[in-house]
């Protein structure tokens, strides 16, 4: 019988994870997708109004920055050593 009462632990811990793993996986319904699309739209627009009003132009992207690339310090190659 104690036998019995430990294999119920990993059994019962398995219940449990699968219980957590659909849960956990559930689809969640709170807001439709295209809702959060437009809410984004609108927010890109307002972005771009405000944008506008403080330069009195339209948004233009600046160009991308090039990476900055340092040299390293080079040592001067020594010969390789042998097994003597």
């Amino acid at each position: 019988m104690a036998a019995l009462s430990w294999l119920l632990i990993p059994i019962m811990g398995a219940v449990a994870a699968g219980v957590w793993g659909s849960w956990a996986s559930r689809r969640r319904t709170g807001l439709p997708d295209s809702a959060g699309v437009a809410g984004y739209e609108r927010f890109r627009a307002a972005m771009e109004r405000s944008r506008v009003e403080e330069t009195g132009e339209a948004f233009q992207p600046e160009p991308p920055v090039e990476p900055v690339v340092t040299a390293a310090r080079q040592v001067a190659d020594h010969p390789a050593r042998t097994a003597d």
